[in-house]
Parts: structure tokens; C-alpha cells; sequence
């Protein structure tokens, strides 16, 4: 039976980028510009504060190589990396440093371990943002540009195909992906998300190929078949700003789903971190990023 419980005890301002690496959940508080991790099976909660040289965190993803760092991080003042163990950050590159309106936002890694992120308008400039590609030698790329909003990115188990969401085209599009060259080809849209009253955001994808979007605005994570574009079914949420989700636990069974404060609703769970049970389906493991 399907179950949402709320878990750990940290209340984030705006939870975002979740992802399940060695039996943990990393995840950022964009707003209070940490970097935290959640430990289900001692319940411990780890933060680390990027005030100082990262500002506003989008998202993080986990690094094979620990040189200057074990993760890796983007924000108001681009890419970085992130040492753990010591809480120092190393400043990678800024492809945007005259845009001061502009902030990376989501990101994920491809199967083959490169890193793409996005940027945000946060004055919602139409198609003043970019999706960016950062390979593992260190060099950024351009993946697509025209972006307003970049949010939820994910790849298919065979690595073939990108799902992509800028949030105010209210759709999901696919691209053919490259794991040679690492580029994106043949931009199709493949579900509409009009529906719901609400922003598609953060987005991840069961083993059995369907993708699962969270609606900032919406209460709800909702699960799409991409081939059909038809919504399979609905998770409602005790919260209206339902941020980003990832699968995770021993079996990739358990949808976590990262959350934000509303600027005029209060609500008991707002902030927090919820776990979704019972949904009879497993996720696909995350990636690190290769370099």
C-alpha cells in the first residue's frame, strides 16, 4: 500500500536535486545554501554551508575522482567542487559571470559520467539560460541553449535518450544522446504536462522506463509514460511545493521527494523531506560524474 511519511528532521527553505549515493541521500537547500545528506538507516543529517564561495546551491552529484574534492556542486557563481571531509569548495568555471540574475539550477549525470546543469532566469528573461555539459577533462559545453528555467534531467537505462524539463514550456522533451561525443540530437517533446496546474520541476525515471516529475505548486509527483506521453499514475503530497524526487533505499524501491516553504501557505511538512512507499516499482542507479 502506497504511504508518504516525512522523514529526517531538517526543514529546508527550498529542497532541490536529490540523489541516492552509498546508502545516503544527498540533496541542497537552495535558499540556505547547503548541501545536505540524510543517512535512513542511522536517521544522522549532514550539512555542509557553500555560503562563502557558491552561494545559492542547485543541485550535487557524487565524484568518482576526490582530487579537490568528492562532490561536485553548481550555483550562483557556477561549478565547483565540494570536499566532505574538510568543507572547502574548488571553483571550477562561471560560463555565465555577467548574468547576475542568473543561477544554475538542476543537473544530473549522463550513464557515462558527464555532468550537465542549467541555468535559471530568476527574472524570467524567455531563453536567457543554458543547459551545460561538463565533460570528466574538465571542459564546459554548450548542450542547448533558449533555456528560461532548467529542471529535471535524466537518461534512459540504456543511456540513449535525455529527458530534459524547462519549466515554462509545461512539457518534457527527449533528445538522442551520444555517450561518444556527449551531445544532444533530434529535440522532440514527448509529454505535455499542461494538465496540471502547476511547474513541472525536478524528474527522475523507474527501471521500467517511465518518468516521474515533481510539481513545484502542485502537491504532487506524477509518473509519465514517455512513449505515450499518458500519465500513469498520481502521488498527492502534503505539501504545495514539491521540489525534485529521486529513488532510493537497499532495493531503489523508495521515492524521496525534496520539498520547499511556501511564501504564504503554512504547512506542517513544508520543507521537508518526504519518503514515498509501497509504489511497486524501482528506480535506476544515479551516476557519478567520471571526472
Amino acid at each position: 500500500m502506497e504511504s508518504v511519511n516525512a522523514v529526517g528532521n531538517y526543514r529546508a527553505q527550498w529542497g532541490e536535486g536529490p540523489i541516492w549515493w552509498n546508502d545516503r541521500l544527498l540533496y541542497v537547500d537552495i535558499e540556505k545554501h547547503l548541501v545536505l545528506e540524510y543517512d535512513p538507516e542511522s536517521g544522522e543529517e549532514k550539512s555542509w554551508n557553500v555560503s562563502d564561495t557558491v552561494g545559492r546551491i542547485g543541485t550535487v552529484v557524487p565524484r568518482i575522482k576526490t582530487d579537490g574534492g568528492d562532490l561536485l556542486v553548481a550555483g550562483d557563481t557556477g561549478l565547483h567542487f565540494l570536499d566532505r571531509s574538510t568543507g572547502k569548495t574548488t571553483a571550477i568555471t562561471d560560463p555565465e559571470p555577467d548574468k547576475e540574475n542568473n543561477r544554475f539550477n538542476d543537473g544530473k549525470c549522463s550513464p557515462d559520467g558527464r555532468f550537465f546543469a542549467g541555468t535559471i532566469s530568476l527574472v524570467k528573461n524567455q531563453g536567457d539560460a543554458t543547459l551545460y555539459r561538463l565533460d570528466p577533462d574538465l571542459t564546459l559545453h554548450t548542450a542547448f541553449e533558449g533555456v528560461t528555467n532548467s529542471n529535471g534531467i535524466i537518461w534512459s537505462a540504456d543511456g540513449a535518450t535525455c529527458y530534459y524539463i524547462d519549466t515554462p514550456r509545461l512539457e518534457v522533451m527527449a533528445f538522442d544522446y551520444s555517450p561518444d561525443t556527449g551531445q544532444l540530437s533530434k529535440q522532440r517533446n514527448v509529454i505535455s504536462t499542461s494538465d496540471i496546474s502547476a511547474s513541472p520541476d525536478g524528474m527522475t525515471i523507474d527501471a521500467n522506463g517511465n518518468l516521474w516529475v515533481a510539481f513545484c505548486h502542485g502537491a504532487c509527483v506524477a509518473c509519465y509514460d514517455p512513449n505515450s506521453g499518458k500519465e500513469l499514475h498520481r502521488v498527492e503530497l502534503p505539501c504545495l511545493e514539491t521540489t525534485a524526487c529521486a529513488f532510493g533505499g537497499n532495493g531503489l524501491d523508495e521515492l524521496y521527494v525534496t520539498t520547499g516553504i511556501h511564501k504564504t501557505e503554512t504547512e506542517e511538512h513544508a520543507g521537508r523531506l518526504l519518503k514515498v512507499t509501497g509504489l511497486g516499482v524501482q528506480g535506476v542507479a544515479a551516476t557519478p560524474f567520471a571526472g
